[in-house]
């Protein structure tokens, strides 16, 4: 039971910017106005894309999973980022940190598949458009969604019960903000690079493949686009795909960084920012991202605020 109790310790304290401490206060306020951004922005685009019948098409049903993500993306790790910079109580029970680095594995997990899917929409929709309505009919993308929430699932409850496994010898310091598996298995003693190659192993499949079938997506979308002879219509096809693109390069770049390395070559610091980006920065983006560059969800959200100011 003594040994039990010095491998998992009851509580983890998260070191997060207690180095810099004049950091805390402008961070603070800074994640909560991004925070609250985001849980706005993505709020408005499921509104909108639930609320208006001419957005109810395969693109706008995986854009309102995106937004969904998001917001339990940033939820999962901000509230308890912002308690601990707020308060000289940095401390996270070992459960609520369990509880956190599921959540947060799992859903980072699903936004990976879910950006695959959409670029797999957008391919099917400018290289297939006469076969769109068949191949994206509405049990097929149903059913596309169900598998990729249950991958997500299995690669969180999968990583996470491997990650718990390993000892931690009775240190109770993370040095970050939020419990994420990597800052696990380096602050872990004893024999890990199982743990570590598995990690990368799985990572392939969630994060390498995805992205190679994205890449693979848009290459035939290219080649479509350019053969497109009307300038017009290039500009829209080019349109269509743009704010996905920048998306998947905003999110994949940082996710890249931090899961494809083994987590003991990782230095003190990269996980910090880069949590910071993918985690709130990237949720608070995305929706901006995809409001001012497409004029179907502008005209909509435009007409949302119309009608409720109307009826007011």
């Amino acid at each position: 039971m003594v040994m039990i109790n010095e491998s998992h310790p009851e509580e983890f304290i998260l070191v997060g910017f207690t180095d810099h401490p004049w950091l805390e206060l402008p961070l603070f306020v800074i994640i909560f106005i991004i925070y609250s951004m985001a849980m706005m922005g993505n709020i408005a685009i499921i509104l909108v894309s639930m609320l208006d019948p001419s957005l109810h098409s395969p693109m706008y049903f995986f854009l309102t999973n995106l937004s969904f993500l998001d917001i339990c993306l940033t939820t999962s790790i901000v509230p308890q980022m912002l308690f601990n910079l707020g308060s000289s109580n940095k401390t996270i029970s070992y459960v609520g940190c369990v509880i956190q680095v599921y959540f947060f594995s799992t859903v980072g997990a699903t936004e990976c598949l879910l950006l695959a899917l959409m670029s797999f929409d957008r391919y099917v929709a400018i290289c297939r458009p006469l076969h769109y309505n068949l191949i994206m009919n509405q049990r097929i993308c149903i059913l596309l969604v169900s598998i990729m929430w249950m991958s997500g699932i299995t690669y969180g409850v999968f990583e996470i019960t491997l990650t718990l496994q390993l000892p931690l010898c009775g240190i109770n310091k993370l040095n970050h903000f939020f419990c994420e598996i990597p800052v696990l298995i380096k602050t872990a003693c004893g024999e890990k690079e199982a743990n570590e190659l598995s990690l990368s192993v799985v990572c392939i499949f969630i994060v390498a493949i995805p992205l190679c079938l994205i890449l693979a997506s848009y290459a035939s979308i290219g080649r479509a686009i350019l053969k497109i002879k009307s300038s017009e219509g290039r500009k829209k096809a080019f349109g269509t795909c743009s704010s996905h693109l920048i998306v998947v390069f905003l999110f994949y770049g940082p996710v890249i960084s931090m899961y494809l390395q083994p987590p003991s070559s990782i230095s003190r610091d990269q996980p910090k920012l880069m949590a910071l980006f993918y985690a709130v920065v990237i949720p608070t983006l995305n929706p901006f991202i995809y409001t001012l560059r497409n004029k179907d969800v502008k005209g909509s959200l435009s007409k949302l605020v119309r009608s409720v100011f109307i009826s007011k």
